[in-house]
């Protein structure tokens, strides 16, 4: 069977869509370097087509109230939403700026062995709740209040009602989700189980290949994320780059990244590719992104 032969059938779901490029990709990653990077320069010529034809379309529509409207309805869809996304032509939806908020805290959070955990939105309000060491802490009004509502407030001021659930929470069960990166939200399918969380090490990286391509996945804390192994500079590798408090550096050219987010700190306009990420139990499972 040669490489055509393998290409996917049409599927129309994201997962089924996500599952395809994953499984082409898969194709690609037995070639030799050269042949790899004549795919990749490939790929990102397209995608800068499309995401330019994208921008344009929907400059040339807003102004318009009906197009407009038409365009709020079609984001609805999960494809739609995704490929938007992708493009940085929308911004990030209520939940993904919650849980960047939650990161932000999360740390803090994890240094008493505890975490905070996203339940429900329903603007203007949203439920957390507290789990591990946290859940029912003497101190957990105040962290509540000083932490996790005041981050909330500043990233989400539409936000007006933030509720604490308390209890009911299966974070003490191995076998439940402890940890789920922003990027992950409302992703079905496509999960990838690529290591336990003890083989990453506390404050460093790991690379691994997910679906035939190179990732780094990080641990600050109680946070994970992972990240396409490629400065956005050249797209060096970074797994060999020094880490400092949880900034790391290209070994080529300097540029500077952190680990949280996969912002450039040397180049804001650029960042690192994400890959949603999420910890059950001890294991940490990785969904690649389009």
């Amino acid at each position: 069977m040669n490489a055509i032969d393998q290409v996917p059938t049409k599927r129309e779901d994201l997962a089924g869509l996500a599952g395809d490029i994953e499984r082409v990709e898969a194709i690609f990653s037995s070639w030799d370097e050269t042949q790899r990077n004549a795919v990749e320069a490939y790929r990102r010529a397209i995608e800068d087509l499309h995401g330019e034809a994208l921008r344009r379309l929907v400059r040339g529509l807003k102004d318009e109230p009906a197009a407009l409207a038409a365009m709020k309805q079609a984001v609805t869809d999960e494809v739609v939403y995704a490929v938007l996304r992708r493009h940085n032509i929308l911004k990030p939806s209520l939940s993904e700026r919650v849980e960047a908020a939650l990161d932000g805290v999360r740390p803090m959070l994890a240094s008493h062995g505890g975490n905070v955990e996203l339940v429900n939105v329903r603007p203007p309000a949203i439920e957390v709740r507290f789990v591990g060491a946290c859940d029912g802490c003497p101190a957990s009004a105040l962290t509540f209040h000083a932490g996790v509502k005041k981050a909330i407030e500043e990233a989400c001021p539409e936000i007006t009602d933030i509720v604490q659930i308390k209890g009911m929470s299966n974070a003490a069960d191995n076998d439940s989700v402890r940890f789920v990166s922003p990027f992950a939200l409302g992703a079905v399918g496509g999960w990838h189980l690529v290591c336990r969380l003890d083989e990453i090490p506390q404050g460093g990286i790991s690379a691994v290949v997910v679906g035939g391509q190179n990732v780094i996945l990080s641990r600050q804390e109680g946070v994970v994320s992972c990240f396409q192994n490629a400065c956005a500079h050249l797209g060096m590798e970074l797994d060999g780059g020094s880490i400092d408090e949880g900034i790391i550096t290209c070994p080529y050219h300097g540029f500077r990244y952190d680990l949280s987010s996969g912002e450039c700190l040397t180049a804001p306009e650029v960042a690192l590719q994400p890959h949603a990420v999420r910890v059950i139990g001890n294991r940490v499972e990785v969904r690649l992104s389009s």
